[in-house]
């Protein structure tokens, strides 16, 4: 009778985590059509771009080859004019501070900040405003 009450909980756990992939993966989902709007209307309002930087946890900085816009105050987090998200908090090297870094695109969340230790939380959508207000009757 263990085995079977520890079978029915791996079980319960599996399809736990299952749904909470599905859930995370449509949000995703949300979020980059949010992004892929924001992108165009950026475009059509020729909102300038900057270089993305990325900040290291301990110190310094490092360059990327990067242009586009910041979402958060803090910088952490920036969208490109492809449509791209990117996280902009890394471990950096020397060797990463002095020559730049390239950062994989990451599935965009819906939320930003959140679970975060900073305490700077907030919605994409207010976050794209802040950027570019009315952009959603533009797009």
């Amino acid at each position: 009778m263990d085995e079977s009450w520890q079978e029915t909980r791996r079980e319960h756990a599996r399809l736990k985590a299952e749904q909470l992939e599905a859930s995370k993966a449509a949000q995703s989902a949300e979020a980059q059509r949010m992004l892929d709007r924001f992108v165009v209307a950026a475009r059509e309002a020729n909102l300038a771009t900057e270089a993305l930087v990325v900040k290291g946890y301990e110190k310094g900085t490092a360059k990327t080859p990067y242009r586009g816009w910041y979402l958060k105050n803090d910088r952490s987090v920036a969208v490109d004019p492809e449509g791209n998200f990117y996280l902009l908090k890394a471990f950096l090297s020397v060797r990463d501070r002095l020559r730049g870094i390239s950062p994989q695109p990451s599935a965009p969340p819906l939320v930003l900040g959140y679970g975060g230790r900073d305490g700077e939380v907030i919605d994409l959508a207010d976050a794209l405003d802040k950027l570019l207000p009315g952009w959603r009757k533009a797009s």
